[in-house]
C-alpha cells in the first residue's frame, strides 16, 4: 500500500510539474510578446538588464572552475553594446575592440600578476558570445518606423485605435509611458515576434518529436554534439526544423515578404539549427564547467542563460535578414 501511495504521489507530483510548466511557459509567452512591442527603449532596456545578469551567470561559472576573467569590464561592455545599438547603432560594431583593448590595458597595469590564456579568452568569450551577438536584436528593433501594414492589420488596427483612444482620455496613464513606449510597432519587431515564436517552437517541437519518434542519437552524425547533449536525436531535430518552417512561412506571408513560399522555409530551418547551435554550445559549456544549469535565476527551469541560449546564434543571421536580404528581394520583385 505504501509503495502505491509513493507512485500516486509520484505521478500527481509530476503532472502538477507539467501543469506548472504550461503554465509557465504560456505566461513567459505573453510577457515576451509584449516585451517585443514595448518599444524601442523598454526592449533595450530590459535586454540590457537580461544580458548583465546572464553575464553574471557565465562568469560564476567560470570562476567555479578556479579561472578568475576581467568580469566587471565585460559586463559594462556587453551592456554597452545593447545601448550603443539604439543611440549610436553607426558606433555599434567599434564597442567591441574598444572594451577588448581597454581589457588587455586592465590586465598588464591593474593586477600584480600575468594573465593567463584562459583569463583572456573567457573575458572575450563573455563579451563576444553574450554581448555583441544579441545586441544585434536592437539593431534589428530599429527597422522600419515606417512599417508597411502586414496582412493582420485590418484585425489588429482597431483594437489599436480603441486602447488610443482610451489611453488619452484616462488619467490613471502614467505621463511618462508615451516617451518611454518609443515606437512600439516596426517592421523589426514583427520580425522579431516571428522568429522568436520559430525558435520557440523549434524547440518544442524538438522535444516532442524526439521522445515520440527519436531512435538515432546526434551522436551519429557528430559525436562531439552527441557528448554534448547526449538525448537530442536527429529525428527531434528534424521535428523542430518542421516546426519552424511551418511558422515561419506563416509569418513570411503575412508580414508580404516576397516570395515568402521559398524564403520563410530557409529561414525558418536557419533559425532552428542556429537555434540548436546555441543550445549544443550552452551545454558545451555547462558540461565542461560540470553543472547541470546556468543558474537557478527561474525556479524548475534554470537560468537566464538557460532560456535564451537558443536566440544568441540566431541574431546575426535574423539581422542580415531583415536588415538586407528581405529588403534587397522586395526590390528585385519591383523591379
Amino acid at each position: 500500500v505504501s509503495t502505491q501511495n509513493n507512485e500516486g504521489d509520484l505521478t500527481s507530483s509530476k503532472k502538477a510539474k507539467k501543469g506548472r510548466s504550461v503554465l509557465f511557459g504560456a505566461t513567459m509567452g505573453l510577457a515576451v510578446a509584449a516585451w517585443v512591442y514595448s518599444g524601442n527603449y523598454v526592449f533595450t532596456g530590459l535586454f540590457t538588464l537580461m544580458t548583465a545578469l546572464g553575464q553574471l551567470e557565465y562568469y560564476r561559472m567560470v570562476m567555479n572552475t578556479g579561472i578568475y576573467p576581467a568580469r566587471r569590464i565585460s559586463v559594462l561592455g556587453a551592456c554597452a553594446m545593447f545601448v550603443t545599438a539604439l543611440f549610436a547603432p553607426n558606433l555599434h560594431q567599434i564597442c567591441l575592440p574598444v572594451f577588448a583593448t581597454y581589457t588587455m590595458i586592465w590586465f598588464l597595469t591593474m593586477r600584480r600578476r600575468t594573465a593567463t590564456i584562459p583569463e583572456i579568452a573567457t573575458t572575450f568569450t563573455g563579451m563576444f558570445y553574450l554581448g555583441y551577438i544579441p545586441s544585434f536584436w536592437v539593431r534589428i528593433r530599429l527597422i522600419g518606423a515606417g512599417r508597411q501594414p502586414t496582412r493582420l492589420a485590418p484585425i489588429v488596427q482597431p483594437i489599436f485605435t480603441r486602447l488610443s483612444e482610451i489611453f488619452s482620455v484616462s488619467s490613471k496613464v502614467p505621463s511618462f509611458l508615451p516617451k518611454t513606449i518609443h515606437l512600439p510597432i516596426t517592421t523589426g519587431s514583427n520580425f522579431i515576434f516571428w522568429s522568436w515564436l520559430c525558435i520557440a517552437f523549434s524547440d518544442v517541437g524538438g522535444y516532442f518529436a524526439g521522445r515520440r519518434f527519436g531512435k538515432t542519437k546526434l551522436s551519429a552524425i557528430s559525436p562531439a554534439a552527441g557528448k554534448t547533449s547526449p538525448n537530442k536525436t536527429v529525428e527531434g531535430v528534424v521535428g523542430g526544423c518542421v516546426f519552424s518552417v511551418i511558422l515561419a512561412t506563416l509569418g513570411a506571408w503575412i508580414q508580404k515578404w516576397p516570395y515568402w513560399s521559398i524564403v520563410g522555409p530557409i529561414h525558418g530551418v536557419s533559425l532552428a539549427l542556429l537555434g540548436l547551435l546555441g543550445d549544443l554550445t550552452a551545454s558545451m559549456l555547462k558540461r565542461d564547467a560540470g553543472l547541470k544549469d546556468f543558474g537557478d535565476f527561474i525556479p524548475d527551469h534554470g537560468g537566464i542563460m538557460d532560456r535564451v541560449d537558443s536566440y544568441i546564434f540566431t541574431a546575426p543571421w535574423c539581422w542580415l535578414m531583415c536588415g538586407y536580404v528581405i529588403p534587397w528581394l522586395r526590390k528585385f520583385a519591383n523591379a
